[in-house]
């Protein structure tokens, strides 16, 4: 790793949602990123899509007000299916941001 390199650029703060857990997983998993970078990064595909939408807005609603969503991309991944072909798989990535403290 280079001087130049920080921890966001090898993923320390990225939450990978998927369908298995309860949405408050995600959560805590996403406050905990926050406690280390003042930036995380939610990522989904498929029907995981909508939790990491509810991940991102529980987090923002409940627990950390000051965060706000500064990005969020959109995109379809190519996937291999189990009959050996492949399938278009739609993906999410939502990036969530503290905001500075106004002093005054």
């Amino acid at each position: 790793m280079s001087e130049g390199e920080s921890r966001e650029e090898q993923g320390w703060n990225t939450v990978y949602i998927g369908r298995q857990k309860p949405v408050m997983n995600y959560v805590l998993a996403t406050l905990t990123c926050l406690n280390n970078s003042p930036e995380v990064i939610l990522k989904a595909r498929g029907a995981a899509i909508s939790l990491a939408v509810d991940v991102a807005q529980i987090t923002i609603n409940r627990f950390a007000p000051s965060l706000k969503v500064a990005d969020i991309k959109l995109g379809t991944e190519e996937l291999q299916s189990q009959e050996g072909g492949t399938r278009n798989v739609s993906s999410i990535e939502i990036k969530l941001t503290s905001s500075p403290k106004e002093e005054g």
